[in-house]
């Protein structure tokens, strides 16, 4: 009986540490013309493999696209709910809406 839960007890062990991280995830806001805040060029610092999620609130329309960076992509234009990507590339995203223009709406997105 003893071996049997010392066996037990080393199995659960290994499949604890061999359990793969739990990825972080960052909130960013995106409200009528703007990311984070209403005013500046926000900078948001992730770690690689983080899920960045750009949360949709307000009421005209926006979208994530990414003008230069390692790795490009681009939301659905809407104005509720929320955008998922899990950022793997390092380096640093320059992040706009393209409804209303990077002069109006822009921010930055550094994966270290």
């Amino acid at each position: 009986m003893r071996k049997l839960l010392v066996a037990v007890l080393v199995t659960a062990v290994v499949a604890a540490l061999a359990a793969p991280a739990v990825a972080a995830t960052v909130s960013v806001k995106v409200g009528d013309n703007y990311y984070v805040r209403s005013k500046g060029v926000p900078n948001v610092t992730v770690s690689r493999d983080t899920s960045v999620v750009w949360r949709f609130r307000g009421t005209q329309p926006h979208n994530v696209t990414v003008s230069r960076g390692p790795a490009k992509f681009r939301s659905k234009t809407k104005s509720s709910g929320t955008y998922r990507r899990t950022v793997t590339r390092a380096g640093t995203y320059t992040i706009y809406c393209s409804i209303h223009g990077a002069s109006e709406q822009k921010m930055k997105l550094v994966v270290r």
